[in-house]
């Protein structure tokens, strides 16, 4: 019995070792990129695996990526319900009644674009139309992907949803721009971030407020080209097909986007992170 406690604990000891280098390592890249600014805590926790569950993203935090909306609905004063929600029902559909197997528990940024099953078809095949994608599972791949596509004068950012919210109302709609990469999180039992930036979108920060006054801040994604979308999965969300109409969803806080950092000059190599 003491034999298999001693076990435990050195396999912790040995686990907390692991994540300490490779925050480390993690934290030492950042630094070699941009120099003068500290890195995030909320960017390097998200490169930590959920030793228990061995599942990174959990389901607390699945309604955001799960909201799907009109681009014409996003204005303030807009009542928004987290959660995927039937073209003519009130009630949020449970992701799992319909979604094809294998995208049940990722986010919409990523399934929705086209049938994945496993983590190799997700950075193996084809890309969609208008996407260009890049599977990250270190943080020097994913600020590499990220500064191929928008140079490094970059910012960070994402949102702040609260856990036990489920209604909220817009107050304000911020645009970013019209360039992001975004790297969403996924459900595998390693550390992998699926990045891409997607042709003809647009990128917000709309804060949020509940009825008991909790606030919040959704990452905001609005495709104005949805040709690449599932048709299968607008139709029973939305009732449109494909390539018709604006698409926008929010972003989970288990995902990030890098924009380029208007709000600096073109030389300083800083980024900005919100």
């Amino acid at each position: 019995m003491e034999f298999k406690q001693l076990s435990c604990l050195v396999l912790l000891i040995c686990l907390t070792l692991v994540e300490i280098d490779a925050s480390q390592s993690e934290e030492e890249y950042w630094k070699s990129v941009w120099p003068n600014t500290s890195m995030p805590k909320t960017l390097l926790d998200l490169f930590i695996s959920d030793i228990e569950t061995n599942v990174p993203i959990s389901d607390q935090f699945d309604k955001q990526d799960w909201t799907a909306f009109f681009q014409h609905d996003l204005y303030p004063g807009k009542k928004m319900s987290l959660g995927f929600h039937k073209h003519s029902d009130k009630q949020p559909l449970r992701p799992n009644a319909w979604i094809p197997d294998g995208r049940i528990r990722q986010p919409l940024g990523t399934w929705i674009w086209s049938e994945k099953h496993s983590l190799n078809s997700y950075c193996v095949n084809p890309a969609a139309i208008g996407e260009h994608k890049y599977c990250a599972s270190t943080l020097e791949s994913m600020i590499d992907f990220a500064i191929s596509k928008l140079g490094k004068n970059i910012k960070l950012i994402s949102s702040s949803f609260a856990q036990n919210q489920d209604q909220y109302i817009v107050q304000e709609v911020k645009k970013i721009g019209d360039k992001a990469v975004m790297c969403h999180k996924l459900n595998f039992d390693q550390v992998v971030f699926y990045c891409h930036q997607v042709n003809a979108t647009s990128t917000y920060i709309v804060p949020l407020v509940a009825s008991d006054g909790t606030k919040a801040k959704a990452l905001t994604i609005c495709h104005h080209d949805t040709r690449g979308m599932d048709p299968d999965v607008l139709y029973e969300v939305l009732k449109v097909k494909p390539g018709t109409i604006p698409i926008c969803h929010f972003v989970s806080n288990k995902a990030i986007a890098w924009v380029p950092n208007h709000a600096v000059r073109e030389s300083d190599e800083n980024p900005c992170v919100i």
